[in-house]
Formats: C-alpha cells, sequence, structure tokens
C-alpha cells in the first residue's frame, strides 16, 4: 500500500514541517498513492487537453470560414463520424475531470475546516457527474434525424 510521505525540508534553521514552510511554494510533489496519480493525471490530461483544445479551435473558430458557419447543420454532420464524437467526448471529460482535480487541489490548500472541505469536494463530484452523463448522453444519443429541418438563415 503506497502512501503519501513529505519531503525533507529545505536546510534553513526554522523550516521544519509543514507549518514552517514558504506557502508560496505550494505542496511538495507526492510520493505515492492517489495523491501521487491525481498529480500524474493533472499533468498528463493537461497535455491532451492542450492539444485537444487547439485542435478544437482551430478546427472550429479559424479554418473555413470560422465560426460563422457553425449552426446545427454543421454539428449533425459533424458528428456523423465517430471520429469526432470521441474528440467532443475526450475534451469534455478530459476538462470536467482536470477541473474538479484543480478544485479539489484549491479546496486542499485553502480550506482548513475537515467537514466543510468534504461537503465541497462532494458538491462538486455531484456536479461533476451529472456533467459527464449528460454530455455523454447528448453525444451518444444525438440523431439529426429527430429534429425538424433548419431553415438556411442565407
Amino acid at each position: 500500500m503506497a502512501t503519501t510521505t513529505t519531503r525533507p525540508s529545505s536546510s534553513s534553521p526554522g523550516n521544519e514541517g509543514r507549518a514552517g514552510r514558504d506557502r508560496r511554494m505550494g505542496r511538495e510533489r507526492p510520493m505515492g498513492g492517489f495523491e501521487l496519480w491525481a498529480w500524474l493525471f493533472m499533468r498528463i490530461s493537461g497535455l491532451l487537453l492542450l492539444f485537444l483544445a487547439l485542435g478544437h479551435l482551430l478546427i472550429m473558430h479559424l479554418l473555413d470560414g470560422g465560426a460563422e458557419r457553425i449552426d446545427f447543420g454543421f454539428v449533425a454532420t459533424r458528428w456523423e463520424s465517430v471520429f469526432w464524437r470521441t474528440w467532443d467526448w475526450l475534451l469534455l471529460m478530459l476538462a470536467l475531470v482536470h477541473g474538479v482535480n484543480g478544485l479539489r487541489n484549491i479546496t486542499l490548500d485553502y480550506v482548513r475546516r475537515p467537514g466543510m472541505r468534504f461537503g465541497l469536494n462532494m458538491s462538486m463530484y455531484a456536479l461533476a457527474f451529472v456533467l459527464m452523463v449528460l454530455g455523454t448522453v447528448v453525444i451518444v444519443t444525438f440523431d439529426p434525424s429527430q429534429w425538424p429541418p433548419v431553415a438556411s438563415t442565407s
């Protein structure tokens, strides 16, 4: 069973333990357990999100006329491909989990009362779960044939 341990503090006098550390330095990198995996997830998901989000911005907002071409028909045509549905689902899921993990770190750093920290974290987890389920349902079940035709504005 892996545990999270702290690294030795700097050798400066009076800087023993967490209480004596300079708060501007942030927390140390975890040595094991859940916190290590959460720390690694933030780095890996950040890189994946960078790729997915920049691809999204490039394809949706910069190429072929930009955002003016985006309408229901564009999304319906795009989501006929499993590739684009997977791309958008990954972007949504990674952004949600990455964001919730970041908020969890903020509550660990700044919310001192355990009951308040637990309540905030559980609220974030519940909201993220609901948003993940809703996003997944929309992306998986989207069927443009179930909607009336959209009149062209041009």
